[in-house]
């Protein structure tokens, strides 16, 4: 690692850490604020911390290109030619569309500032399959896949045309069903870009490997005001973009196994939500400083923690950022 790859994840870090203040205020200025629905008397929170985050990667991203043009230009260290600087724009345009199109989501509050309303269900994978479009056309990623019991198959067109919208419209929904509690969407997400990020560098996957940094410390920036209690809370905004941050790495970096290992915890999610026809939330409702759950059955992770109404909002959060770190340990083993 050369010193510009410190500078840069030192910026997106510093520009999320002192940009974030600025936006708590003007998202309140604006009204786009919801109930916190974990806390006593339901406080009004802003929502969509996830614009502050994007403006941090990019801001890293675009630092990263402008050293390897004007200043190294090549020379030593990871190794990047015009091709990785182009999937680099290519990713970055990705995050930057499915980031507004969860900003859109987060827009349509509830009467009463309940929560967000979001866009329809059949809306969400329509319009999250055009942020793949500019990872379809310069061709990213690798035709060649390991399949199980196969080996390597190589798909060809298949990869660009079908895999990549696939596995972004895919990952995106999927980040944006765990949610609700202060500190939870963010917690877990560094987990599993910081795992993603080191598998990437240790197998040389150094395109996603630049992407996983500066999206780390973003979000390491974040967490100091989303955790409990939350000055800002995440929105579909930054759950979109977590999603779409995993699948340009997947893509990137040729690790689609590893991806969907860390996604783990969110498919089970996929499958309990399913139980409710994904009407039902993640979150529960405060009392006497524990968090209880407002369902009998169990249709979230998190409900298993709500249900029993022992355990605080801060401990049910440790508690799925630890279920992720396991999830995503497993990388090193499978």
């Amino acid at each position: 690692m050369k010193y510009y790859h410190f500078l840069i994840a030192l910026v997106s870090f510093l520009v999320v850490w002192f940009l974030t203040p600025w936006l708590i205020r003007f998202l309140k200025k604006i009204g786009l604020v919801v109930k916190d629905m974990n806390k006593e008397g339901r406080p009004l929170v802003p929502i969509s911390g996830g614009l502050v985050v994007m403006v941090g990667l990019f801001a890293g991203l675009m630092l990263f290109v402008f050293f390897r043009t004007f200043i190294v230009n090549g020379a030593g260290g990871i190794e990047m030619n015009g091709d990785s600087l182009m999937l680099i724009f290519a990713a970055s345009t990705t995050i930057l569309i499915i980031t507004f199109i969860g900003f859109a989501d987060d827009l349509l509050i509830k009467k009463g500032y309940d929560s967000s309303v979001g866009l329809r269900q059949w809306q969400k994978p329509l319009l999250t399959l055009g942020a793949a479009v500019p990872l379809m056309v310069v061709k990213a990623g690798y035709s060649k896949l390991a399949l199980p019991f196969v080996g390597a198959v190589d798909v060809g067109l298949l990869y660009p045309l079908l895999l990549i919208p696939l596995g972004v419209v895919f990952a995106s929904n999927m980040v944006n069903m765990l949610g609700g509690l202060n500190g939870m969407e963010t917690g877990m997400g560094i987990v599993y870009i910081g795992m993603l990020g080191l598998y990437s560098y240790v197998n040389q996957r150094y395109v996603a490997t630049i992407i996983a940094l500066v999206t780390l410390f973003a979000l390491l920036a974040f967490y100091r005001y989303n955790k409990v209690p939350a000055k800002i809370l995440p929105g579909d905004s930054l759950t979109y973009l977590l999603g779409g941050v995993i699948a340009c790495i997947a893509i990137l970096g040729n690790i689609e196994k590893a991806a969907i290992i860390v996604s783990i915890p969110f498919i089970i999610e996929f499958f309990l939500k399913s139980r409710s026809k994904f009407k039902a939330q993640s979150y529960g409702y405060y009392k006497d400083g524990k968090i209880h759950s407002t369902y009998k059955k169990i249709y979230s992770l998190t409900h298993f923690f709500t249900r029993s109404g022992k355990y605080t909002e801060k401990q049910i959060v440790y508690f799925m950022i630890a279920i992720e770190l396991v999830f995503s340990s497993l990388i090193w083993v499978l």
